[in-house]
């Protein structure tokens, strides 16, 4: 919350002292009746006002102060005016720092004591009933003038507050998308390293041209998880995009890297999603891929992206059952690794469907992609396979008011990467490629 200068906090209390003593001297040339102020009398004058240098950090002190050295005066006989200066200023700052009960409280005595002191103490004839209802409405007016600065400046303070928490919040979730993001590069492109390297060493002896291509795979995912960090780091620079840049529209590269035979079909009215649901459903498929290359190894994949009306519908299928290719030199199939491929010891490889639901942070992190977007995802067993479903809701479209038309019909209906088969939302099938 912004705060007044410091010099203006020496200065008032000095002007306001100058201004007390300067303009008694007429006011009581217009009040004959009162006493002429002496040293005592100019002492109360300045006592007030040296009060006001704790007005912020002693508002109910500073109140105390004015007002005791405004009642001392007036009992003295000396004249009515400029006395009042001091005490009305630390009335107001004590409401607006929100010493309500206690403003209020001192303004209702000080008033109680003007109606005693003018009616019975004072030594001239009351001035009667519109000099108090003067004095209450000016009372009354400063009150509300210090009750209308409290309010703005507690507004102010929540509103200031708000703005903080929610740059806090921000921070908090973009730290956790980055992290999420993280994650799923390094699980999907490492397991990708991991299988095709166990591959490579199991044929570079006898089959080199194979392991030459296992050997290519790896090159290519090493360079492609270098990119996707760099791109998801790249956030922290102040003038970078502040969402990574995975979407749909890279569901070709995907596929062609993850390892497996996938076909992808696509349904509906393919068009431009906005950013969160385009990298939920890229993440999504890329963890169902890797989930599926780390359990079934040389299993086939169907994956089905079909975009309805108000929602994205993503199935990812795996067969479960394995291709099994040439047998090596050694009696095993080639290009299953031994030892370390994730199969068991009666030859499944990566163990059967309901083994995937144990543990890792794959299915639920796909969860609460989908659940952050208000869709929902379903994993389990499926026939001899395994399926991963999910629905995420997709933003009604914003109509332009001056061409009637949703504001995504002027984005092109073909994204990078896509084929002109899914664009025009007709069946297509991209197959993946096999090591």
């Amino acid at each position: 919350m912004r705060t007044r200068p410091r010099w203006t906090d020496r200065m008032l209390p000095l002007v306001v002292g100058a201004v007390q003593v300067a303009t008694n001297y007429g006011a009581q040339d217009n009040q004959p009746e009162r006493l002429p102020v002496d040293p005592l009398g100019v002492a109360l004058l300045l006592a007030g006002p040296l009060a006001l240098f704790w007005r912020r950090r002693h508002p109910v002190l500073t109140l105390a102060v004015t007002l005791v050295t405004m009642i001392v005066f007036v009992s003295l006989g000396y004249a009515y005016g400029p006395i009042f200066f001091s005490p009305a200023i630390a009335l107001y700052r004590a409401l607006v720092l929100g010493h309500r009960r206690t403003a209020w409280t001192a303004a209702a005595a000080t008033y109680a004591f003007f109606l005693v002191h003018t009616t019975w103490l004072a030594p001239v004839p009351s001035p009667g009933l519109w000099h108090s209802l003067a004095m209450a409405a000016v009372m009354g007016v400063l009150l509300a003038a210090g009750e209308f600065a409290r309010a703005r400046r507690e507004r102010r303070t929540e509103r200031e507050r708000t703005a903080r928490e929610e740059t806090r919040r921000q921070v908090s979730e973009e730290r956790l998308t980055m992290a999420q993001e993280l994650h799923d590069v390094l699980a999907h492109n490492i397991s990708l390293i991991h299988v095709q390297a166990s591959t490579a060493l199991h044929l570079i002896d006898d089959h080199p041209e194979q392991a030459r291509t296992a050997l290519a795979t790896i090159k290519q995912a090493s360079k492609d998880v270098l990119t996707e960090m760099r791109s998801v780091i790249g956030v922290l620079r102040d003038d970078a995009p502040r969402s990574p840049t995975a979407g749909l529209d890279r569901l070709g590269e995907l596929v062609g890297r993850s390892g497996l035979d996938v076909t992808v079909e696509t349904a509906g009215g393919v068009r431009p999603l906005p950013p969160g649901v385009e990298r939920a459903g890229y993440r999504i498929v890329q963890e169902a891929l890797t989930n599926a290359r780390r359990h079934a190894p040389g299993s086939s994949v169907a994956v089905l992206l079909e975009y309805g009306a108000r929602e994205l519908l993503i199935r990812v299928t795996d067969s479960g059952a394995p291709r099994i290719p040439p047998a090596g030199p050694d009696g095993r199939p080639a290009g299953v690794p031994g030892g370390d491929s994730g199969g068991d010891a009666g030859g499944r490889p990566g163990g059967d469907a309901g083994e995937r639901l144990g543990g890792g942070n794959g299915i639920p992190g796909m969860r609460e992609r989908a659940a952050a977007l208000g869709g929902a995802l379903t994993a389990g067993p499926f026939g001899p396979g395994f399926r991963v479903e999910a629905r995420l809701p997709i933003p009604e479209p914003v109509r332009d008011g001056r061409t009637g038309q949703d504001a995504a019909a002027s984005v092109p209906a073909r994204a990078p990467g896509r084929t002109p088969e899914q664009m025009q939302g007709t069946s297509g099938r991209t197959p993946g490629r096999t090591p």
